[in-house]
């Protein structure tokens, strides 16, 4: 036995067509083609309700039973279970004879042995050997599920070669990749909590974060947003200094620097990983060939005029009304919340405002990005279906292009308007009405974005890993196991009476088939993108990540033993269009990073101000000179705070973050020389560093070679191997007597079974 096939079994009395005979009265579930007796069969059946059901009835039997006879005229042997203990269920046993797969071999083109292998005949096929052969694969299962699929055993390397013999190459090289990909979050971790270290241990000698939290100051700050918010000192931005200080160091930017060059070097890695596993797994000159896809039979169809309705279906349009509505309502809740609590009589909530509104509206966020993920994956299967691919490869492609792409502005999108445009358009002269009217625009904290992009970015990437990624992976598979028992109507007493008697591929109908290995590579592409984009924001995410993978192995191990029917086997030679994403993350994280060191963080206004503007040369006087002075006469009417009395006294001046002239100068509230100054070098800092690091990304491509040399060595070694075998051959044959008697008793090599 090497395949099952199951069907469900309908049981239709009376009402159907006498002629039918009980193996007939079933509904194959497998996939056919229409036969030719279906046309017959729509005009003989016709009127009532009920005629039309059991055409669609005897259809769906006569399809299974051509779809039989083709696989009997293969030379496949086909036997029925009819003692299943399972009701409305029938398995069909499926054998593939030896020739049958050596025909199949020779046109996958699979390799055998040319040495010659000296062994009895009969004791070869004796009946320990076919025992044993009967026992294999339930053995392998038992290896997978005690060494791999424990949680026990996470610190171990995995069993690839019997992941591969059990599952197949596709499956192997998924593992394998996934494998490889957390050994090498282990330095990257290593290095990012080394970073995070150095944070802590100087945040009590910032400067900056000290001015900050020196009440000596006395600074008063300008409103955040229009009437609610009121005048505030600037020691109450004191926690949320130190705490950026943590993140924003000159470590960060070493930091974001080595992952440009872990991140080549993982891909470098994985390649020369890939070609031993090619040549251990003897696929080095395997080809895949194209299949024809379902849906390429929509192309001749006829063609009819579609309308605008048929083009964006009802469902089409609520979806993406839907996640308009949403982010809006997000968007919304902060605003309002945020208003909100400013107005609180008590002085700790006004004090912690910003930390409240950002925190939930995150998770807030995380839950929609959960919502939409599903709703996205339907929406690039329709789109893909839409195009038609002609090959199976081209349509899984095309689908795993459009949803990476919806999946990655579904979790990036928050994360690049909080790097790139949240606050830049705020806390300017402008905002606070003197040239324009005040319209309410978030705002950072003073010490910029990049805490808030450190809580996006880590609570994005917990909740999808915690949640997504291992949760849904658990419950998911166990309910749809629960619902396919429920479904079979069998009592608590027969169920466990019938478990300890039902056959292996009786038992494995209840668990969830295998659909694909897409699932599994986005998260980890998308915790890739998590990794490597803005890892200067959070130098901690490379240690989340590898927690996560650390289960996620075990986890996945799991899922393909016990909780998943076996997958079909399917060779490949690589990861296909992932490798692609991967590469184009890692070069995209360059950029990236390079954008938010200059733009998001204070690194480069504090190499400005140190060595340009600095009267000795420290960062003493940094705050000061990154402030600007508001007179707070100059606000218009609905703009003015509703408590302009809120500190105690009288507030005539405030200041705000930002390089502008003062309000009593030539040019009052116009950009100063030093934002400019400033812009300059952001700008000089992305393309030095972007082209630096590009550079030694490249030259970290060129070092490494893609293919180990002792793989090169081995394949030269065997082709060599192979030319003298032959030339021995085609001398012996030349050489001896051309005689019957000695022909018929030549020596001749034999093949392994392979």
């Amino acid at each position: 036995m090497d395949y099952i096939l199951t069907y469900s079994t309908k049981k239709l009395f009376s009402d159907l067509h006498p002629s039918l005979s009980l193996k007939e009265k079933t509904c194959c579930l497998s996939c056919c083609q229409p036969c030719a007796r279906d046309q017959s069969l729509r005009k003989y059946h016709g009127g009532t309700q009920k005629q039309s059901l059991r055409s669609q009835e005897e259809e769906k039997v006569l399809c299974r039973e051509e779809f039989e006879d083709n696989l009997k005229k293969m030379g496949l042997h086909l036997e029925k279970d009819e003692s299943n203990r399972i009701s409305g269920v029938g398995f069909l046993k499926i054998h593939a004879p030896w020739d049958i797969l050596c025909r199949e071999a020779e046109f996958l083109k699979l390799k055998m042995p040319t040495k010659e292998i000296k062994r009895s005949h009969s004791t070869y096929y004796s009946t320990v050997c076919m025992q044993c052969r009967t026992l294999t694969v339930n053995l392998f299962l038992q290896v997978l599920y005690r060494e791999w699929a424990s949680y026990s055993n996470f610190y171990k390397y995995q069993p690839i070669s019997l992941i591969r013999k059990y599952f197949g190459e596709k499956i192997g090289l998924y593992f394998a990749w996934l494998g490889l990909y957390t050994q090498m979050l282990i330095f990257a971790a290593i290095v990012g909590v080394l970073v995070f270290l150095y944070g802590c241990i100087t945040v009590d000698d910032d400067i900056p974060s000290m001015e900050i939290c020196d009440k000596r100051n006395n600074i008063t700050m300008c409103p955040l947003c229009d009437k609610s918010c009121s005048y505030w000192k600037l020691t109450m931005a004191c926690g949320t200094a130190r705490a950026s200080h943590l993140f924003d160091s000159t470590a960060t930017v070493l930091f974001s620097i080595f992952m440009a060059l872990w991140a080549a070097m993982f891909m470098e890695s994985w390649k020369r990983r890939q070609m031993r596993l090619n040549y251990m797994w003897d696929l080095t000159n395997f080809e895949e060939e194209e299949v024809s896809n379902e849906y390429f039979a929509a192309l001749h169809a006829k063609a009819a005029k579609l309308t605008w309705r048929d083009r964006m279906p009802a469902y089409m349009t609520f979806i993406f009304l839907m996640t308009f509505a949403i982010l809006f309502g997000v968007i919304i809740y902060r605003v309002t919340t945020q208003a909100s609590l400013q107005m609180s009589s008590m002085p700790s909530i006004r004090a912690n405002v910003r930390l409240t509104v950002k925190s939930t509206a995150v998770i807030i966020n995380v839950v929609v990005i959960l919502i939409l993920d599903e709703v996205y994956s339907k929406i690039a299967r329709w789109l893909t279906i839409l195009e038609v691919p002609k090959t199976d490869k081209s349509f899984e492609q095309r689908l795993i292009l459009k949803t990476f792409i919806l999946k990655f502005l579904n979790a990036f999108s928050p994360i690049f308007y909080i790097a790139f445009i949240r606050g830049k358009t705020a806390n300017t002269a402008s905002s606070y009405g003197v040239l324009f009217k005040q319209s309410f625009s978030p705002q950072c904290a003073h010490t910029g974005c990049l805490m808030e992009l450190c809580i996006q970015l880590s609570i994005t990437m917990l909740g999808k890993q915690l949640i997504q990624n291992n949760l849904f992976e658990i419950g998911i598979p166990k309910l749809k196991k629960l619902i396919r028992r429920i479904k079979t109507k069998r009592a608590p007493v027969q169920e466990e009476q019938d478990d300890k008697d039902l056959k292996r591929y009786e038992a494995d109908f209840f668990l969830e088939p295998f659909v694909s290995l897409n699932p599994e590579y986005m998260e980890m592409i998308i915790q890739f993108g998590f990794v490597t984009l803005f890892v200067a924001s959070f130098p901690l995410a490379p240690l989340f990540a590898l927690l996560n993978n650390v289960i996620e192995i075990r986890l996945d191990a799991k899922k393909f033993v016990a909780e998943l029917r076996r997958p079909v086997a399917a060779r490949a030679k690589d990861i296909g269009i992932w490798y692609n994403l991967l590469r184009g993350i890692s070069k995209a994280a360059i950029i990236v990073n390079a954008f938010v060191i200059a733009f998001t963080s204070d690194f480069i206004p504090r190499l400005v101000y140190q060595y340009g503007y600095s009267p000795d040369g420290t960062m003493h006087g940094f705050i000061n000179h990154t402030l600007s002075y508001f007179n707070v006469s100059h606000f218009q009417a609905e703009t003015h705070p509703l408590q302009p009395l809120h500190l105690g006294y009288k507030v005539e001046v405030c200041r705000y973050k930002d390089y502008r002239m003062a309000p009593w100068s030539f040019n009052p509230y116009d950009i100063s020389k030093v934002y400019w100054a400033i812009l300059a070098g952001r700008l000089a800092f992305v393309i030095i560093f972007q082209n630096v690091v590009m550079l030694l990304s490249d030259f970290v491509d060129w070092v490494i070679p893609d293919i180990p040399k002792e793989i090169i060595t081995r394949i030269y070694e065997e082709k060599m191997q192979m030319v003298e075998f032959f030339m021995r051959e085609e001398h012996s044959l030349y050489s001896m007597p051309m005689l019957d008697n000695q022909d018929e008793n030549r020596p001749t090599p034999q093949l392994r079974r392979s």
